[in-house]
């Protein structure tokens, strides 16, 4: 099965709040305790405005991945840094998409000057502080017990990447 990365759609609402929920109930990649409804992705319209955004989307056109990235704060002093975020349906990971959308956002993100790319993440999501450090990301911060999910309490855990200037 092939894969194709294109800028995210309204085509791909639907697809993408139904991944987003599914991490929201079975992980702690969502923060999130409970799913959104359809209209989480306007706001993920609104925080990527002006930004890269990637839908994943198999040869027959269905969408099972997206990934965007967004300010890290409002200030223009930061405008050389951006948060990234990426979810992939869970049957289609494992075949290299998390990196593929990486490089896709992170050239996207050289062409907007971007230096620095930012990832929060669980301390209860080790596959993803594991797939970060093996992209170059290094640990930076971690906000110690502040989130509550399944129960329990967790980490944010802060990780970073340097982009080679332009």
């Amino acid at each position: 099965m092939g894969y194709t990365l294109e800028p995210l759609t309204e085509h791909d609402r639907t697809a993408v709040v139904d991944i987003f929920n599914y991490y929201i109930e079975h992980s702690f990649a969502a923060y999130w305790e409970t799913p959104r409804g359809y209209g989480v992705f306007d706001q993920f319209a609104a925080l990527t405005a002006d930004y890269p955004t990637a839908a994943v989307r198999t040869d027959s056109g269905e969408t099972v991945g997206f990934a965007f990235l967004r300010p890290y704060h409002p200030a223009d002093s930061f405008r050389y840094t951006a948060e990234i975020t990426y979810f992939i349906a869970p049957e289609h990971t494992g075949k290299g998409l998390g990196a593929r959308l990486l490089d896709y956002l992170t050239a996207a993100a050289r062409k907007k000057e971007i230096t620095i790319l930012l990832a929060s993440i669980s301390s209860r999501n080790d596959g993803s502080i594991r797939f970060h450090r093996t992209h170059g990301f290094v640990e930076c911060g971690r906000f110690i017990g502040i989130g509550r999910k399944h129960g329990g309490p967790f980490d944010v855990v802060w990780m970073q990447k340097q982009l080679p200037s332009c």
